[in-house]
Formats: structure tokens, C-alpha cells, sequence
């Protein structure tokens, strides 16, 4: 091989390295974590590739107010059955 065949792959192996840990740190990583407490409105199983369950946390304060949203994903499916059966009562729900 010429050294330009072997500067050529060591790039994009470095590139392809570089990528994969990126994509490890960044779906292993949490950005913040804490606790909301509401009525879980949707839940279902969403994906083309990588299959999560997507929910919708309806979080009322006050009674007669609009009630504020919080989109969440649960990757593990022994998590969703327990939110699966919690559906339409008032849950706690603890995040990462």
C-alpha cells in the first residue's frame, strides 16, 4: 500500500472511532434529571429503527388551567408495562 491508501483509511478509521464514541456518550449521558407528576396521555411504541416508547405527561397545576406537556422516552420495556398500567391515573414520574 502506498502511504497515501494508509493516511487515507487511518482517517477514516479515526473518523469512524471518533463518531461511535460520540454516539456512546451522548446516548449514555444524562443532561438533567428530577421528578414531574401528572396524567400520562399518550404512550405508544415508536420507531423505525431503534423502537421507544414515546409518552405525553399532561401536568395540571391548578384545576381549570390549561395543562402544560412533557414529552418523555422510556428505552426499557419492564418500564413501560408499569407506566402501561398506570395509564389515565395520576402518576409520578422520575427522570434522567
Amino acid at each position: 500500500m502506498n502511504s497515501f491508501t494508509k493516511w487515507l483509511l487511518s482517517f477514516v478509521l479515526i473518523g469512524l472511532v471518533g463518531i461511535s464514541a460520540y454516539t456512546w456518550f451522548m446516548l449514555n449521558w444524562s443532561y438533567g434529571s428530577g421528578e414531574r407528576a401528572g396524567y400520562v396521555q399518550k404512550f405508544s411504541k415508536r420507531g423505525y429503527i431503534c423502537k421507544t416508547w414515546e409518552g405525553e405527561l399532561a401536568m395540571v397545576s391548578m384545576p381549570g388551567t390549561m395543562s402544560e406537556k412533557f414529552l418523555f422516552t422510556v428505552r426499557e420495556d419492564a418500564v413501560a408495562q408499569k407506566i402501561n398500567a398506570n395509564l389515565g391515573k395520576k402518576v409520578a414520574l422520575k427522570y434522567e
